[in-house]
């Protein structure tokens, strides 16, 4: 591995309006003057996060996907972010890995926030999906998913009794996260870096949703060991920055936390 560019973009959304959220990120990937090879959008980031998917859904044939792949073609990056997406007469809050050649890679939300309703309205994903770049593994996880550490839990490779090498090298979570829990998406976000001896990437979105709920965004940046590298609260922002593998190899091979890890096999059904 050597570096790898990532752009963060922290922005309030236009409640369930499509149109006007695609022209407005839009104009703020093209303004992106460094050079980056991800640039990492909200949860939910046509829409906000709505539980009307029945309105708002989209194939993966659609305008917001199709979108998706034009601005990663046009800016030769990769783009990110989830969608609401039906098929087969089911929805889903689909987190979706766009090439700049087109092809692409898909992640359905694993945990529903039934707090909310979204389990209701959603059916859930029941595969990871671990995307390489340039040598680099980023896992790939939606909000809520954040909540629970299994999911998100360093494997290795296990061969006679010996950890070989960690399963991913970057966490990201998109999310839509409101500001009256941010004391835990903070502290998790530090958590999961930390015990899985990774980066992690946590892109929120800002401002009030359609149903009055603040986000507060608290976007943020962590390195292996737990440090903040980055961390804006209140504010829109887009923020480019630069992770270094040469950083996250000498942690590893420094403090091989990793090697002491459990062998295990999640269970999805």
């Amino acid at each position: 591995m050597s570096t790898l560019a990532i752009t963060i973009i922290q922005t309030k959304l236009h409640w369930e309006d499509k149109t006007s959220n695609l022209q407005m990120l839009g104009e703020k990937i093209f303004s992106i003057k460094e050079k980056t090879e991800i640039v990492i959008l909200p949860e939910m980031f046509s829409t906000g996060f709505s539980m009307n998917p029945k309105a708002l859904a989209e194939t993966v044939d659609g305008n917001t996907v199709s979108w998706m792949k034009k601005i990663a073609a046009e800016k030769k990056i990769i783009l990110t972010g989830s969608v609401i997406i039906e098929e087969d007469g089911r929805y889903y809050n689909r987190l979706v890995w766009m090439l700049p050649n087109g092809q692409y890679g898909i992640y359905d939300k694993r945990h529903r926030f039934a707090f909310a309703g979204e389990d209701d309205q959603y059916t859930a994903g029941t595969k990871r999906l671990i995307a390489s770049v340039k040598g680099w593994k980023i896992n790939l996880q939606v909000c809520y998913d954040l909540r629970f550490p299994v999911w998100a839990r360093q494997a290795s490779t296990f061969r006679a009794g010996v950890h070989e090498s960690p399963e991913y090298d970057v966490l990201i979570y998109v999310a839509n996260w409101p500001e009256r829990r941010n004391t835990a998406w903070k502290t998790l976000l530090q958590a999961r870096a930390i015990e899985n001896q990774c980066y992690v990437v946590g892109v929120n979105r800002l401002g009030n949703d359609g149903n009055g709920i603040y986000y507060s965004g608290d976007s943020m940046v962590i390195d292996p060991l737990g440090e903040i590298l980055y961390h804006k609260k209140d504010d829109e922002d887009i923020f480019t920055i630069i992770l270094h593998g040469d950083h996250l190899q000498s942690i590893r091979e420094k403090f091989p936390f990793w090697r002491d890890g459990d062998n295990f096999t999640i269970m999805t059904e």
